[in-house]
């Protein structure tokens, strides 16, 4: 049986997954990624983990700066591709998607059309879903809003975070992706409208004012922020200590309690038995795992050993 040939466009880790159940499945005509950036003391010069994956398995690879231009339009055209598969990788205009004849899919880590956007792992957690997951659908013009595939459920347990819940969809994405591919290639993929409603989460891009933790927020909603963007990239808060201001983030915190505070101890720093302890609108965290501004994250114990918190000391 002839191989099902694809062009493949991904670049974090995230992606890789599925470029190796697709590598070991298909023929791989090319992986598309992003340019190599330079950054760092010495701006020394960063591949994608995409790229890096495809050196290791002699996988043709092509950056270009410009998915519209006419030469890389008429490379990749050239190759003959059945489809194209993007996993975590810029929007594509339509002179590169409408070129496959079997279509261009795209793998996505909500439950489409809840969480379009750039963010849909971060949002779920912050957002303390329950359930989230992963979608197949073809790319048209507008970003995730294309005929749906396939669909998979995912639970979000109690002690997810960003890394757990991206590394468990990433796994499951990889295999949903392998079933779609076969799918369409044989031409029986029973594809289907997303349904729109007036109540869908949207996934927006990450920056510094939706990673700050609002401290009048509720414990819940808190928490969730905490675990949503743990480990990359942080939420954060600043800590008036003294006459100092410090840049913080925190990576992991529970609930202590559930007490109704008013203005004047919301975000008041506490102390406790080696365990810091912060107050919000409605109840009190204790913080877990804490990394002050240009210093690596460390243990409640290593931090309180070097680190002297003021009696009212507070954080906004």
């Amino acid at each position: 049986m002839k191989k099902i040939k694809i062009i493949f466009f991904g670049t974090p880790d995230f992606a890789v997954k599925s470029l190796k159940v697709i590598n070991d499945n298909f023929e791989v005509l090319c992986v598309v990624t992003s340019p190599d950036k330079k950054s760092g003391r010495g701006l020394k010069i960063h591949e994608s983990e995409v790229k890096k994956f495809s050196s290791q398995n002699n996988i043709t690879i092509k950056q270009p700066n410009d998915l519209r231009n006419n030469h890389f339009i008429d490379e990749i055209s050239s190759l003959n591709a059945d489809m194209f598969i993007v996993v975590a990788f810029r929007k594509l205009p339509k002179e590169v998607f409408s070129i496959p004849p079997q279509g261009t899919i795209n793998l996505h880590a909500s439950l489409l059309p809840d969480y379009r956007g750039a963010a849909p792992i971060n949002w779920a957690l912050i957002n303390n879903e329950k359930i989230t997951g992963v979608t197949t659908f073809f790319i048209d013009e507008r970003v995730d809003y294309g005929d749906i595939i396939l669909k998979e459920e995912v639970v979000i347990n109690d002690d997810d975070d960003f890394g757990s819940l991206y590394n468990k969809l990433s796994n499951i994405g990889s295999k949903i992706l392998l079933k779609t591919i076969e799918v369409v290639a044989s031409g029986k993929a029973m594809i289907y409208k997303q349904v729109e409603n007036k109540n869908l989460n949207l996934a927006p891009k990450l920056d510094q004012g939706n990673t700050r933790i609002n401290w009048k927020d509720s414990t819940d909603k808190i928490v969730g922020l905490i675990r949503g963007l743990s480990p990359i990239p942080g939420s954060w808060t600043i800590l008036e200590n003294g006459d100092k201001k410090i840049r913080l983030k925190i990576f992991k915190a529970s609930i202590i309690n559930k007490t109704n505070y008013n203005d004047s101890v919301i975000g008041k720093v506490s102390v406790i038995n080696n365990e810091i302890h912060i107050n919000t609108k409605d109840g009190t965290l204790n913080c877990i795992k804490i990394q002050l501004e240009n210093k690596k994250d460390m243990s409640i114990k290593d931090l309180l050993n070097g680190f002297k918190f003021h009696e009212n000391c507070r954080v906004y």
